[in-house]
């Protein structure tokens, strides 16, 4: 995998994370309806999106100054 260098500033780190924020509760709200409905693909794709988006919020986070 190629790895990509890309510069922001601290706001628009923070407006990433946040974004990332909604989108990782639209994943674990699609996790939820689809245990409820007993799709267990839908239920393994929409955890591993979930994850993904954690594990991609979590590496961000390391850059944003307190």
């Amino acid at each position: 995998m190629a790895e990509i260098t890309l510069k922001f500033t601290q706001d628009e780190l923070e407006m990433l994370v946040d974004a990332l924020e909604v989108d990782l509760e639209g994943y674990a709200e699609a996790a939820k309806e689809a245990r409820m409905n007993n799709s267990r693909e839908d239920i393994v794709t929409f955890t591993e999106a979930a994850t993904r988006v954690q594990m991609l919020m979590d590496k961000l986070r390391e850059h944003i100054e307190e």
